[in-house]
Order: C-alpha cells, then sequence, then structure tokens
C-alpha cells in the first residue's frame, strides 16, 4: 500500500445517502451509527444512521458507505505531546 501522506483523499457524497472515498488506510470501526476511518489527510468519523460499508478496498484506498449520512468530521493527526516530552 502507498504511503498515507502519498495518498490522495476525496470523499463524494450524492443525496446524503452514497459516500465514496480514496485515500482510506484503515478501517478503525463501523455500525450502524458510525463510521471511523483512517485517511491521509487524519481520522474521519461519519455520524449517520443505517450505515452500511458497501465497497472495501484498503488496498487501493477506497472505501463506499451507504445510509443516511449527518455528518463526518476530521480529526486532526496526533504527533506532537508525548513525542516532543521524550526526544
Amino acid at each position: 500500500m502507498a504511503d498515507a501522506a502519498q495518498m490522495s483523499h476525496k470523499l463524494t457524497l450524492t443525496e446524503r445517502s452514497h459516500m465514496t472515498m480514496t485515500g482510506v488506510t484503515e478501517v478503525v470501526s463501523f455500525d450502524e451509527n458510525a463510521v471511523v476511518l483512517k485517511t491521509s489527510l487524519g481520522l474521519l468519523t461519519v455520524h449517520g444512521q443505517g450505515l452500511q460499508l458497501k465497497n472495501l478496498s484498503v488496498e487501493g484506498g477506497q472505501v463506499a458507505v451507504e445510509g443516511t449520512v449527518c455528518a463526518f468530521v476530521y480529526e486532526e493527526p496526533r504527533g506532537g505531546g508525548l513525542r516532543r516530552l521524550f526526544r
């Protein structure tokens, strides 16, 4: 798999019910109310109802989610705190 920093990230949401994305490096967790993904731009949490992973190709960095999407939130990658403390 390509390095996360080199993977292009693209997110497309159609009619709030079909979401496709690239640049996914890992599926952290998923259930019908939330899907948590590691992407090349940080951690992405998709909130919704009746969410399902429909297409998953982590090797290619592609994921499709279907269901009612209510929100998506990016978390900045964490790298500072403890790493800087112990340098």
